[in-house]
């Protein structure tokens, strides 16, 4: 299957239409999280996506408080329904990037931007080699939507966990690293781009950084949406709890 094939298949996927909201609340509970001055930004059949003091995140309108379910017209069963459809559309995805052979990509215009990152750490471009590589080294993928010359807080995660050495240390005994770009100086090639686009939606990824952990079938254990404090120690603890799914 080629490149455009796979972004095709990709785009027919199942995905719920996003409601604005932009509803500002105090605060808002998710199981034992409890979040300060929140604005809701999007709401779907399943999930709540906001900002708030800790800055970006999302979750699920299941795990919210049973008033917080009915102001946001929560339907468990239309929740489940939209949940096993996109579970079989991901199975069917999946597969299709398991056997798509691995993309020979350009990568950004400015080479000595490229050389320089890779001094810090291998972060690969195409998800079916990372996919069919965790496979064959029993490892998870680690996916980093990121805009590398632009966004400050995804520069300041960068320099404060991804080029550290325990993160490193970390991600080559147990992560496969695919960076999703979506730059504003430099220039990607347009099959590159626009798999980024397809990635992006096909895991609603709302605002950068966003950091995705899946196993080697491709199945989400866990995201980080936006900047988190702490630094490596804090995401590699974070990063071992998703694994423990």
């Amino acid at each position: 299957m080629q490149i455009r094939s796979l972004l095709a298949l990709a785009a027919l996927l199942s995905l719920a239409p996003l409601a604005q909201a932009d509803e500002t609340l105090s605060s808002l509970k998710v199981g034992d999280k409890v979040y300060q001055q929140v604005t809701v930004t999007k709401v779907t059949v399943t999930d709540i996506y906001f900002t708030s003091s800790e800055g970006m995140g999302n979750a699920k309108l299941k795990n919210l408080d049973p008033d917080l379910q009915q102001h946001f017209h929560y339907d468990a069963d239309k929740a489940a329904a939209l949940e096993q459809k996109q579970k079989v559309d991901t199975g069917r995805y999946h597969e299709a990037v398991l056997h798509q052979p691995p993309a020979v990509v350009a990568a950004a215009a400015d080479p000595q931007i490229a050389r320089a990152a890779n001094k810090h750490s291998e972060w690969g471009q195409d998800l079916p080699t990372a996919l069919n590589q965790a496979r064959t080294e029993q490892k998870n993928v680690l996916l980093d939507f990121t805009g590398s010359d632009w966004c400050p807080w995804c520069i300041k995660f960068d320099n404060e966990v991804l080029k550290q050495s325990d993160f490193l240390d970390y991600a080559g005994k147990n992560l496969i690293l695919v960076r999703l770009d979506f730059p504003r100086r430099s220039q990607l090639s347009p099959d590159l781009k626009a798999a980024n686009e397809e990635l992006s939606k096909r895991f609603q990824v709302s605002g950068f950084p966003t950091f995705i952990l899946l196993n080697a079938d491709g199945r989400e254990l866990g995201r980080q949406v936006g900047y988190l404090e702490g630094g490596p120690a804090s995401f590699l603890s974070e990063l071992d709890s998703y694994s423990r799914r």
